[in-house]
């Protein structure tokens, strides 16, 4: 084979250059020396535009895919984060109703033996009430008794609880002095008129005005206000009976043959004499013996918490007069208020039975208002708390719900159904211990008796 020929030279027509003569075949060139130039340079020519726009679309795609690529990330990573806060707003509301289901839980199982013995307080007062009115109308002479066995039930358990909370300076008040007196007269000493004279004057005195005064309320479920409201009001009703409805009352209590009638001044001197004795034992044992304690705050008296009641008009006496006589004040002030509330036992309750009767169902009328008042003031008060925290607490959860949410998110807080719901659910009645003697709200003159037992 021989080698290849020289390339033309260029002549006046012009011929191709030497970089296009790759595409010449060697036997072809003499032969059709022509017949490829028009071909080889539209080929040329738009295979390197060709190959330029590929370039050119290939950078512009490239670059659009980066763009979307940015894009979807960032879109992905929108939907991270809304995917953690969901996540994270599950979480607490998960740990929310785990620590609202053990404090329920823990609440119900205080609250049953809470309810447990509020049942037996309703049971208790309202057979008590029961059987009082029965042995009146069939067997009053069984009063005493019942008396006795109440008291012996209801006390040794208040003294049981007061002591339990630091409250046993109350269990030296007149109330409970005149209480324990009137057991010595029925079961020791029937025989005594001296005796006598002072429970019947004490208990239809202090006693019982002490219902009107300091509020006593039959709240049937509340034993601390069943048991105050027994202090008050069954003695004066046990010596009324004993007076003037229990049959032969001479042959069980025989004192009362000397006492067809009261004599004012002996009576006046005889329920002082007994009342001096106990305010002399009441200022030695605690306004003496124990006043640091009681200046301290670390036990309540009576005095103590009456001087600290600013509200109250016996409160604001003692304010206004000067610290070193505040207690002789106080002392003589409960003198004068004993012998003032007995004036009508010796010259009215004694003689009349009508009278007698009319003035127990008087203190017995004044209780159940009380009880009354506390039921719908004490429960609505609550009720009212309740619900205004309930609203409080949606109000929250929906401006947490907004806040967390975004425009795609379906959170628009409870429906108008639920909320319904919610409110008729905490119109359900409230457990008991929150209205209980365990309550701290106990010094709340609604619900404070040992305060009235006075």
């Amino acid at each position: 084979m021989g080698s290849r020929p020289p390339s033309p030279p260029l002549g006046p027509k012009g011929y191709f250059s030497a970089p296009f003569e790759r595409f010449v075949r060697d036997d072809d060139i003499d032969q059709r020396p022509s017949a490829f130039t028009l071909l080889d340079t539209f080929e040329t020519y738009f295979d390197s535009r060709v190959d330029l726009l590929q370039r050119k679309l290939q950078k512009h795609s490239d670059r659009l895919k980066m763009k979307a690529e940015e894009t979807f990330k960032i879109k992905d990573l929108s939907g991270d984060l809304l995917a953690e806060n969901l996540e994270r707003e599950i979480k607490n509301l998960k740990l929310k109703v785990s620590t609202r289901m053990a404090t329920l839980s823990a609440s119900w199982q205080s609250a049953k033996v809470v309810r447990t013995r509020e049942k037996v307080s309703f049971f208790f007062g309202v057979m008590s009430l029961l059987v009082s009115a029965l042995l009146f109308g069939i067997a009053p002479q069984w009063v005493h008794i019942a008396y006795s066995v109440q008291g012996l039930y209801l006390l040794p358990l208040r003294a049981y609880r007061y002591k339990k909370r630091a409250w046993h300076y109350f269990l030296f008040d007149l109330c409970y002095y005149v209480t324990i007196l009137n057991f010595i007269y029925i079961w020791l000493l029937p025989s005594s008129p001296a005796l006598f004279v002072a429970c019947y004057c004490l208990s239809h005195g202090s006693l019982a005005s002490a219902v009107i005064t300091w509020r006593n309320s039959l709240v049937f479920h509340d034993q601390d206000k069943v048991t105050s409201l027994f202090v008050h009001i069954y003695a004066p009703f046990t010596f009324t009976v004993i007076r003037h409805f229990y049959p032969n009352a001479e042959t069980r209590f025989p004192a009362l043959r000397e006492l067809e009638y009261l004599h004012p001044l002996r009576a006046l001197l005889l329920s002082a004499g007994i009342y001096v004795v106990w305010q002399f034992l009441y200022w030695k044992f605690l306004l003496v013996d124990r006043r640091a304690k009681i200046q301290s705050g670390q036990r309540l008296t009576s005095f103590s918490w009456l001087l600290n009641d600013k509200r109250g008009m016996i409160g604001r006496a003692l304010a206004s007069i000067p610290p070193a006589y505040r207690e002789l004040t106080f002392m003589g002030g409960q003198l004068i208020y004993a012998i003032l509330t007995e004036l009508p036992a010796i010259f009215v309750f004694y003689r009349s039975s009508f009278w007698s009767a009319s003035f127990l169902i008087f203190i017995f009328a004044v209780s159940v208002w009380n009880g009354g008042g506390f039921y719908i003031e004490v429960f609505g008060r609550k009720f009212e708390r309740e619900l205004e925290a309930l609203r409080k607490e949606l109000a929250e959860s929906t401006a947490r719900s907004s806040g967390s949410s975004t425009p795609t998110t379906i959170s628009s807080g409870p429906s108008e159904t639920d909320l319904t719901s919610m409110v008729s659910a905490s119109k359900q009645p409230a457990p008991a211990s929150d209205i209980s003697e365990d309550s701290p709200t106990s010094l709340d003159p609604l619900n404070l008796d040992y305060k009235k037992d006075s």
